[in-house]
């Protein structure tokens, strides 16, 4: 599976890019030529929402997952407007993600 991740985040995305590359994932870097089978965006990247649709368009069949603090209601309902098909807290996206890997 080829995800491309968007988190500005140094911290989080090493130990993200870790986690999935370790189970297999090839994960692209946001200026990738390559088609995506999933996206993973953080909401704390500035404009995240705008991202969002922009990736949709550009990905129309790559599934999207949105991930943030899991208090934040109002951003996760902006990315699902946005057009992320999933949204997660972010101490669940490791194993949301490593979920679909096995799949």
């Amino acid at each position: 599976m080829k995800i491309l991740l968007w988190c500005d985040d140094l911290m989080n995305r090493f130990r993200l890019e870790a986690a999935w590359k370790t189970a297999g994932a090839t994960v692209l870097k946001k200026n990738t030529t390559e088609v995506p089978d999933l996206v993973v965006i953080d909401l704390q990247v500035r404009r995240a929402c705008e991202h969002i649709a922009q990736l949709r368009q550009k990905y129309t069949q790559a599934g999207i997952i949105a991930f943030g603090p899991h208090f934040d209601a109002e951003a996760f309902e902006a990315a699902k407007a946005a057009g992320a098909t999933e949204i997660a807290a972010q101490g669940s996206i490791v194993e949301r993600v490593m979920r679909r890997l096995r799949e």
